[in-house]
């Protein structure tokens, strides 16, 4: 609580937007588990304890919430999938974190593995196979952000076949929030795929 207040008072925090073009082919890797997917029930809630940044989205009802589950049934893995019907419901949610979201357009949010099961290689495969079902839709690109050092998220993302299109940068000044989105810097870019290429 202490921290978030901190955080409200002076911060500066940076994320990068990705993307991924549906249509063009991206080889992602297996997770070490075969995994099935599918809608989220409200039975599932019991597996996502852990994910307390995430509990008021769980309590909007806001749609379009995927789990992946091992083929026992367990669910290890959840994210939300938004297109741009859900520009007013992301909007009320998150403020202005995000773009509002074009027709061809789906955003991925809340992404969260459960602790027994990372390290398995579950996001990149989960978000792969959970992406692809708005094709159908009509969509084509898939965004979503994440912060400039969460290291472990980016490269999930990477090896699912999302690349940097946009920089997001929030600040808070007394309790005053601002965001504002810049395109990413050449030096910014060779810094991500240091990272993400590194092992």
């Amino acid at each position: 609580m202490i921290k978030g207040i901190f955080k409200r008072v002076l911060s500066k925090t940076e994320a990068f937007g990705l993307k991924r073009d549906l249509t063009v082919k991206f080889e992602v890797p297996n997770a070490q588990i075969e995994l099935l997917t599918r809608p989220c029930k409200a039975s599932d809630e019991i597996h996502f304890t852990a994910d307390l940044q995430n509990y008021g989205l769980v309590q909007e009802n806001i749609p379009t919430c995927y789990v992946a589950t091992n083929t026992e049934g367990k669910p290890c893995y959840r994210q939300w999938l938004m297109g741009s019907k859900q520009n007013e419901n992301i909007k009320a949610f998150w403020g202005e974190s995000f773009p509002e979201l074009k027709d061809d357009e789906a955003l991925v949010e809340s992404v969260f593995t459960t602790p027994a099961f990372r390290r398995k290689g579950i996001m990149p495969a989960a978000l792969d196979s959970i992406s692809k079902k708005v094709q159908d839709l009509g969509v084509r690109y898939v965004i979503l952000f994440v912060e400039v050092g969460n290291i472990p998220s980016l490269k999930g993302c990477h090896r699912s076949g999302f690349s940097p299109y946009v920089l997001r940068i929030e600040k808070w000044f007394f309790f005053k929030r601002s965001v504002i989105f810049e395109a990413v810097s050449e030096v910014m870019m060779n810094d991500y795929f240091k990272r993400v290429d590194s092992h």
